[in-house]
């Protein structure tokens, strides 16, 4: 076994090649391709989601109002008040009374559980198996050093299927390393496939730990929205910015009245 090599190498702190160029790139590689298989397979299998208009309404509310709230300081105070008073005043946007969102039960809807059933399919099921495969094809390897000292709390974490007690926390297994790759390749699939990307595993637990077919609940958001925009404060970002211009007015009327005069 490669670990034997590695363990030979730690007063050196030298890696042997093999599972430098034959583990770590490979379980690099799988994982990246995985993820981009993984994304346009959810795209296609994807089912059309019916659009509401009283949820995109809400939206576009929020937004509004995020809108104000962030950029206030750019408009003069009485305009900021006016559209505040828009959202918070006593009728505004913002006070509209919204029922909670009963969530619906998939076991009573065929296209929830259709969804369901892809998401764990592109999702869950490569997951296991291909971490699996790499877990018996390389099972035993370290590729890795992390380059900075760790302690033994670590070993459980970072050298699983490799049981040895005299090697260093700060060698990383094969299995530990595929996980560290499923998991951290989120900036390379943003920058391959754009923020809002399918390939992203932190994205898939998020949903798995929401309440399936839950829509999301416009009353705490529009309550949030109303505190947030109560207590915010209109401060004119654009004081002095003409004072700060560097002209002079006698100068600019000269020139207006010879091209005047000239005409």
């Amino acid at each position: 076994r490669q670990v034997q090599a590695v363990v030979s190498t730690q007063s050196t702190g030298n890696m042997v090649p093999f599972p430098r160029l034959y583990v770590f790139i490979p379980i690099v590689l799988i994982c990246l391709f995985v993820g981009l298989i993984r994304h346009y397979a959810t795209i296609l299998m994807a089912s059309e989601k019916k659009t509401v208009l009283t949820q995109v309404a809400d939206t576009h509310l929020l937004r509004r109002a995020r809108l104000l709230r962030e950029n206030g300081d750019f408009i003069p105070r009485d305009a900021f008040m006016m559209r505040r008073h828009y959202f918070n005043g006593p009728n505004g946007a913002l006070k509209v009374e919204k029922e909670s969102p009963a969530a619906a039960n998939p076991m009573t809807d065929p296209s929830m559980m259709v969804d369901m059933m892809k998401g764990n399919l592109t999702n869950m099921i490569p997951m296991v198996v291909i971490g699996g495969w790499i877990n018996w094809t390389f099972s035993g390897f370290v590729t890795t050093k992390v380059p900075f000292a760790l302690t033994l709390r670590f070993k459980e974490m970072l050298q699983r299927g490799v049981a040895l007690t005299t090697l260093d926390a700060s060698w990383v297994s094969s299995a530990s390393w595929y996980f560290l790759n499923v998991f951290g390749l989120r900036s390379v699939y943003a920058l391959f496939l754009g923020e809002d990307n399918e390939a992203d595993q932190s994205k898939m637990m998020q949903q798995m730990t929401a309440t399936p077919g839950a829509p999301p609940d416009m009353k705490k958001a529009y309550k949030e929205e109303w505190e947030a925009l109560e207590v915010r404060n209109h401060r004119w970002a654009l004081e002095g910015a003409l004072s700060s211009v560097p002209y002079k007015t006698g100068a600019i009327d000269s020139s207006y009245q010879i091209k005047s005069k000239s005409c």
